[in-house]
């Protein structure tokens, strides 16, 4: 980007094996800008592998990439790769109960000018806005080690606003 050296931590990959969650995130998981990624609220990004596709096909119709491969887990900068639960089937507050942990949706991700380097693709915040496929954040309730291809169940917080109604609305307000 200009010739300047970007500070990020997007680049995730998949891990075998268990890995322990605890109050701040996954061990060995790290975030570059902790004022907008990680805490308390954000310990863990959760992205619907169903999006992948649409970022690879992107991807190749652009010119960024030259294969037909799929995209790697960890490649939007995920640290929780999903299926079966998109934005619109997930409220803030409800609970992703794994066998031995226990995670609360807090937020959408926003998209941010790392992610678009990163993807490869200008534009790609934009994108993310369009389709309403940012995925969201999670705070740790009950720590504990998760593993790659462990079931959950989605326990129902109060049904106010879903991440795709909040992501929504925040995106009415940078578009003011």
């Amino acid at each position: 980007m200009g010739g300047r050296n970007i500070l990020t931590a997007i680049g995730k990959s998949a891990v075998n094996g268990p890995v322990q969650v605890d109050r701040l995130g996954l061990h060995g998981d790290e975030q570059a800008d902790l004022s907008v990624h990680g805490g308390l609220d954000k310990a863990v990004y959760a992205y619907p592998s169903e999006h992948l596709p649409y970022w690879q096909t992107l991807r190749r119709e652009r010119g960024v990439s030259l294969f037909d491969e799929a995209l790697p887990a960890g490649f939007m900068g995920e640290n929780l790769s999903l299926q079966g639960l998109l934005e619109t089937q997930v409220w803030i507050g409800d609970e992703l109960h794994l066998p031995a942990c226990t995670l609360r949706v807090t937020a959408p991700r926003e998209p941010c000018f790392k992610f678009s380097t990163i993807v490869g693709l200008p534009d790609a915040g934009r994108l993310m806005v369009e389709r309403a496929c940012p995925g969201f954040y999670l705070s740790v309730v009950r720590p504990g080690p998760v593993e790659a291809g462990q079931r959950f169940t989605l326990v129902p917080g109060v049904r106010g606003l879903s991440v795709a109604e909040v992501f929504a609305a925040r995106r009415v307000k940078h578009l003011r």
